[in-house]
């Protein structure tokens, strides 16, 4: 009954995490290409206003003409919208998550004890550390004379964060570290609004309401917090996905993978942004970033591409081969991917796979091959598979399993 609890609060806080983080990363995408986008207004009287940018554009059978101001209107507006809830809901449904999976699960999610033997309460105390530490050094480098120069600014910034990721793969199972970067990464994000974007807005506001000319520190401050979060966006997204593809966070240096896909996401997201400004360059965008995250996509790929090793040759018959994969499997697999789990946490058989019987096993022979041979599988090796026992199952895929 405490499974199936769990595999619905899973099921609806990820329903909510993914409905939330649209709303956030769409909103923070459209304000980009916006900001990006605006023109010089036409009319003299929008530029005497304080009007700095406009943009004409089409959409569901309706004409929008958003406008920026320099600083703020001369008179505000009843109504003001403000964009807040999107990211802290994004935020509070996936610590939610975070805890209800990686936390209180750590001894199957986060904890491998072939990377690190710690205790659960040390790993959820490490995992929580890397987000606020994570927080408060970012925000530190921002505050500092660095962030007067940008480019020193985010090539520090990346380092630190190329630092964080062979820490956390040197820490916790591939899988847990995969995603405690990006709850590191999605933290950052989320307290820059919380802390700097929206507090800066409301500093804007206060001061039109009591008539003071309101200080663009604020501004330029929240587009900077608001840049780098587009650049953080593709890396998280990439995080978020990544328990689904054992090739990455199995890999043997896993670490290595995920700076790399990160780069990449951040590239590609630099060229879109680079490309909402073509109209400043005759309608040109230099595909060099572009170039370089795919580049680097391939690299990968390239590098995680299965080595097929020569067959070991074997004396036993088909049938008795067979038997002994299967009494690995029944072991060491069979608790987690059975009709009624044995494993405790699990209520169903994770994906729907089942090894449970002769022909549920010789239907999952390709899955199975890339889990295992990763260490993927089993999950944070709970049931402690053996690596002769790893080679025994591998030996008979790559002998075409007979049977």
């Amino acid at each position: 009954m405490i499974n199936w609890g769990i595999d619905w609060l899973s099921l609806l806080g990820r329903w909510l995490h993914l409905i939330t983080g649209i709303a956030w990363i769409g909103a923070s995408f459209y304000f980009v290409w916006l900001d990006n986008h605006l023109l010089a207004p036409t009319r003299k009287e929008l530029s005497e206003a304080g009007v700095s940018g406009e943009l004409w554009a089409v959409h569901g059978g309706g004409f929008y003409n958003p406008q920026k101001y320099r600083v703020a209107p001369a008179t505000l507006p009843p109504h003001l919208h403000w964009f807040y809830w999107e990211a802290y809901s994004t935020f509070l449904s996936g610590f939610f998550l975070l805890c209800l999976l990686y936390y209180a699960q750590a001894e199957i999610y986060l904890i491998d004890p072939a990377v690190m033997a710690l205790s659960k309460p040390l790993a959820i105390a490490i995992g929580l550390g890397f987000l606020i530490v994570g927080w408060l050094v970012y925000d530190g480098l921002c505050r500092s004379p660095l962030a007067r120069n940008e480019r020193a600014l985010a090539a520090v910034i990346a380092l630190l964060l190329c630092v964080e990721a062979w820490a956390l793969c040197h820490l916790f199972s591939g899988r847990g570290a995969y995603i405690e970067f990006g709850a590191t990464l999605g933290t950052i994000m989320v307290a820059n609004v919380f802390f700097v974007i929206i507090p800066g807005q409301r500093q804007l506001v206060e001061a039109k309401k009591q008539g003071r000319e309101p200080d663009p520190i604020h501004g330029i401050r929240g587009k900077q917090r608001s840049v780098h979060n587009t650049y953080f966006t593709l890396p998280v997204l990439l995080v978020m996905i990544s328990n689904h593809y054992a090739m990455t966070y199995g890999a043997s240096y896993n670490w290595l993978v995920l700076i790399a896909m990160s780069a990449a996401g951040a590239a590609i997201r630099a060229w879109f942004v680079a490309r909402h400004k073509a109209h400043e360059r005759g309608g040109k965008t230099s595909p060099t970033s572009l170039i370089i995250g795919l580049l680097l996509l391939a690299a990968v790929a390239l590098a995680l591409t299965p080595r097929r090793a020569e067959p070991t040759p074997t004396s036993l018959a088909p049938a008795a081969e067979f038997a002994a994969v299967q009494t690995i499997v029944t072991q060491r697999c069979a608790g987690c991917h059975a009709a009624a789990p044995t494993q405790p946490g699990f209520a169903v058989a994770p994906k729907g796979v089942l090894l449970d019987s002769p022909e549920h096993i010789l239907a999952q022979t390709t899955p199975m091959q890339q889990q295992i041979a990763s260490h993927a599988m089993p999950i944070g090796n709970l049931t402690g598979m053996t690596d002769a026992e790893r080679t025994t199952v591998l030996t008979w895929i790559e002998h075409g399993a007979p049977h």
